[in-house]
């Protein structure tokens, strides 16, 4: 066998154990940064209250910051340890959602130009929402796969399901 089959196997045995590793470190981190920032300062919901997507626009704006602030710092650490993987990615994709709807899409556009124009990092008035898109992507794969086999889910599941019900990963 050459060097190139071989490096590839060994990579497919790598990322069999730790593909998903990154994601979860990468939107552990982001989402727990944001929530630290809600956690050490004052509720600006208020503001944008009116901009929240049903059902979250029937709700107090208070109550809407702590659901997002607590979402942030626990959902976070579910991901790091791959615990309730699918349920806080899915938990963090309706954060996202609303803060697209809320903040970062643009306030008002006219055409697919336009709006594209929102998909940036600026503040130049278009929107905002490229970086709250690629968490939704990168969420994604962990909602649809789980956590993997480095992660509290595959270890829970392989102690506590009888051999005949444990699906391969």
């Amino acid at each position: 066998m050459n060097a190139l089959p071989r490096a590839f196997n060994a990579l497919d045995r790598l990322g069999t154990w730790s593909a998903d590793l990154p994601l979860r470190l990468f939107l552990a981190w982001e989402f727990f940064e944001s929530g630290i920032e809600k956690f050490n300062g004052a509720n600006w919901f208020t503001d944008l209250q009116a901009s929240f997507p049903f059902p979250f626009n029937l709700l107090p704006a208070n109550v809407n910051w702590q659901l997002s602030l607590w979402a942030e710092l626990i959902c976070p650490l579910l991901l790091l340890l791959g615990l309730g993987t699918r349920l806080a990615s899915a938990v963090l994709m309706v954060v996202t959602v609303v803060a697209i709807a809320a903040v970062h899409w643009p306030a008002q556009w006219s055409s697919l130009a336009e709006l594209a124009q929102g998909y940036a990092i600026t503040n130049q008035g278009y929107g905002n929402f490229k970086l709250p898109v690629i968490y939704l992507v990168a969420l994604l794969p962990l909602l649809l796969k789980g956590a993997g086999r480095l992660s509290l889910d595959h270890w829970l599941r392989g102690r506590f399901q009888p051999m005949s019900v444990r699906a391969p990963v």
